[in-house]
């Protein structure tokens, strides 16, 4: 039962942060994509390249807007909700989030509104450049972001201050962490699926209906190519090399997500499962339903020595475990999906394969799903320290803030995101319906273009 001050005020940014990140993993994803299309249109001279970039600009001005609204709440809750975290680790995550936003938010803004209202005055070159500046603006804004994250997973470059405060003591260290440059790369290939799944779902969609085929076509073709590359990288060698960090900083973590707090060689790679936490201080059991017998190497597992503590467990094991599960099941299903549509791409047959694009459509939804599974795992599997091995979880939140008042304010978030959840839906929604070319009916047959009934 959450009747607990810390737990109301983990919950409340969990759920800010969660639905804070809806947003950016597609404008990411779409950054990318918006400049392939922009650099097919200026290679080839073809305006239909044009037109496809500034409909995704359209829904990426929407998108990027909610991600702003949406995520300027989240950094007044370090000092509303955690306090003393701010106080105490301040002078090093404060360095990374203000160049996140006085370098790449204003980089990134700029320039999108460059892009949407400054093709005619800038023309085919400039115009070109200022995708390449969204997509710059939009790629540092996640490195900033992510390398705060991972100096929490994994603290490097700092010294201790008269008053025990942590501070920097190199600016280097920090940005050239090794855990931030995998867990970027993770985090990137990620919103790069969203992306692609994204639009290869709204090109099956248009095909489906017989509407825009021509930009279905193009949509659809580009979500795949450059998805199916990704889904690969997602695993090899971004997924790989971030197993490795846990296994070589976060064994606990590792534990945690396989169900296994035993002592093991080779240990087993659990498929299906339910972690069996004892209320005893026993070491964790894993039940399970199917693994692969020593397949642990695949995740960076070794040879453990010993029961963890009990004491430095992670504090929501079942809730780790499954969304570690749900994050690699997914990706191994975007991988044969895309796999598939590659191959049925090459063969020239993917955009009369209706029982692809029917998937296609309807795997948009699931990047969303991973992206969510994926950062509850980082943090869910760094608790129970909100600074690994530094500060711990119940040291940083604000002492003077009580659950009643947490849960008052959590409500209305909820509140006020659900509008603006109905809001971006209804524009998003609206932008589809228009399409590339100002068709405003989602439905576009003969009759209907044709004003007889």
């Amino acid at each position: 039962m959450i009747d607990q001050a810390i737990d109301v005020h983990r919950l409340h940014f969990a759920f800010t942060a969660t639905f804070h990140y809806i947003f950016p993993q597609l404008t990411m994803g779409l950054a990318l994509l918006i400049l392939y299309l922009k650099t097919k249109a200026l290679r080839t001279s073809d305006d239909h390249y044009d037109r496809a970039a500034r409909f995704w600009a359209r829904i990426f001005a929407i998108n990027f807007t909610l991600g702003v609204v949406t995520g300027i709440p989240m950094e007044f809750q370090f000092g509303t909700n955690w306090a003393v975290f701010s106080r105490t680790a301040g002078g090093v995550i404060g360095q990374t989030l203000a160049m996140e936003g006085v370098f790449s938010f204003f980089l990134e803004s700029s320039f999108i509104g460059l892009f949407l209202f400054g093709e005619k005055q800038l023309g085919p070159v400039g115009h070109w450049l200022t995708a390449l500046f969204v997509w710059l603006g939009s790629w540092l804004s996640g490195f900033f972001i992510v390398a705060t994250d991972a100096w929490m997973q994994h603290p490097v470059g700092y010294t201790f201050g008269a008053q025990g405060q942590i501070e920097l003591a190199s600016f280097w260290d920090l940005v050239l962490n090794r855990w931030a440059w995998w867990q970027y790369a993770h985090t990137m290939l990620g919103a790069v699926q969203t992306g692609c799944f994204a639009m290869a779902g709204l090109g099956a969609l248009y095909l489906l209906l017989g509407r825009d085929e021509a930009y279905g076509k193009t949509f659809v073709g580009t979500g795949v190519a450059i998805g199916t590359l990704a889904a690969f990288l997602q695993l090899f060698p971004s997924g790989d090399q971030q197993g490795r960090l846990l296994a070589q900083d976060q064994p606990v973590t590792l534990a945690a997500v396989e169900g296994l707090f035993e002592s093991q060689r080779g240990a087993p790679l659990a498929i299906l499962g339910q972690p069996n936490v004892r209320a005893s201080r026993k070491p964790l059991r894993n039940s399970q339903y199917a693994e692969l017998p020593d397949l642990s190497a695949l995740d960076g597992n070794g040879t453990r020595s010993g029961p963890v503590p009990v004491d430095v467990w992670p504090d929501r094991i079942a809730l780790l475990y499954y969304s570690y599960h749900v994050m690699v099941g997914l990706g191994t299903i975007f991988i044969a999906v895309m796999a598939v549509a590659a191959f049925l791409l090459w063969r020239g047959t993917l955009f009369s394969a209706k029982w692809m694009l029917w998937i296609l459509m309807i795997s948009t939804p699931f990047p969303y799903i991973a992206n969510t599974a994926g950062w509850l795992t980082a943090e869910l599997g760094r608790q129970p320290w909100l600074v690994f091995g530094l500060l711990r979880t119940s040291q940083g939140v604000s002492p003077s803030v009580e659950a009643g008042s947490a849960w008052f304010t959590l409500l209305g978030f909820m509140g006020m995101y659900a509008l603006l959840s109905m809001l971006f839906l209804f524009l998003v929604w609206r932008q589809i319906a228009i399409g590339p070319e100002g068709s405003t009916s989602i439905v576009q047959g003969p009759m209907i273009s044709s004003g007889t009934e």
